[in-house]
C-alpha cells in the first residue's frame, strides 16, 4: 500500500555529481522522517542522510559538504544530491520514510528497493 521508488543512480567517473530521487506513493495520512542509506558490497548498510518534515537534516560526518538531502513534501519526494563522486561512494543507495496511513495511526517503517550508484576512477 505504500511504495517507495528511487531514480537517478548510474555509472559516473570520479569528481562528478549525481541527482537521486525517491518518491513515496500509495496510501499516505503523514511522512514523518525520510533518508538515505547506502550498502556497499561486503559491507552492512550504513547512513548516509535524513530530512525530517520540518526540513532539519543530519548526515553521516564523512560526507558532510559533498552530499546534501532536501525534501519536496508537497510530492512526497526527497532528493540527494552528490558531488565530487568518489569511488568509494560506489554502492546501492536505498530510501527510507516513516509513514502513517491514516490520521492518529502509527508510524511504520518503509524501504525502497534501491538505485546503484557506481563511480569509477
Amino acid at each position: 500500500q505504500v511504495q517507495l521508488v528511487e531514480s537517478g543512480g548510474g555509472s559516473v567517473q570520479a569528481g562528478r555529481s549525481l541527482r537521486l530521487s525517491c518518491a513515496a506513493s500509495g496510501t499516505i495520512f503523514s511522512i514523518n522522517s525520510m533518508g538515505w542509506y547506502r550498502q556497499a558490497p561486503g559491507n552492512q548498510r550504513e547512513l548516509v542522510a535524513t530530512i525530517t518534515s520540518g526540513g532539519s537534516t543530519s548526515y553521516a560526518d564523512s560526507l558532510k559538504g559533498r552530499f546534501t538531502i532536501s525534501r519536496d513534501n508537497a510530492k512526497n519526494t526527497i532528493y540527494l544530491e552528490m558531488n565530487s563522486l568518489k569511488p568509494e561512494d560506489t554502492a546501492v543507495y536505498y530510501c527510507n520514510a516513516d509513514i502513517s496511513q491514516r490520521r492518529f495511526g502509527i508510524s511504520w517503517n518503509y524501504w525502497g528497493q534501491g538505485t546503484q550508484v557506481t563511480v569509477s576512477s
